[in-house]
């Protein structure tokens, strides 16, 4: 099974798939995990991945430029059997849903707090929208590895 990862703090992500359950499931070949650092495909010369909301309010969005040429670049290279987008929006994570993804060979994962996605992107490379739990969404980064836990099993 690989897994690609995208996400704008990779090193959240590094130490807790280089250890216990993860790291046997690694050494044993059983899954490669590769992390993707979002802001290595921002066009700016500060690697800044912010956007402005559209409409005001308050807070920053994500920019959608950097995460469709990242995943365009890696769907060039493989195809993927699922693209899964951790979201605040998304339906729930549930026990069906992990072992459905058991049968899959490649996935690419983005874990972010965005909102900021047109109808157009959603359908034609985010086609499926999950969160672990309405009120964890600041921290879909660290609990993306609940997510990927089970699959190992």
């Amino acid at each position: 099974m690989r897994i690609d990862i995208l996400t704008v703090v990779p090193s959240l992500l590094e130490s807790p798939f280089a250890a216990s359950i993860m790291q046997r499931a690694k050494d044993k070949g059983h899954v490669e995990i590769y992390i993707h650092n979002i802001r290595d495909y921002s066009t700016n010369k500060h690697k800044n991945v912010d956007d402005y909301q559209y409409g005001g309010g308050a807070g920053m969005v994500m920019s959608i430029e950097p995460i469709a040429a990242c995943i365009e670049k890696l769907q060039g290279e493989r195809g993927y059997d699922e693209i899964i987008y951790m979201t605040p929006d998304g339906k729930v994570l549930e026990q069906s849903d992990c072992t459905n993804f058991h049968c899959v060979k490649t996935s690419l994962f983005f874990a972010g707090t965005t909102k900021a996605w047109t109808s157009a992107f959603d359908n034609t490379i985010l086609p499926r929208k999950f969160q672990l739990d309405p009120m964890c969404y600041l921290v879909e980064n660290l609990l993306l590895q609940l997510l990927l836990m089970p699959l190992l099993d």
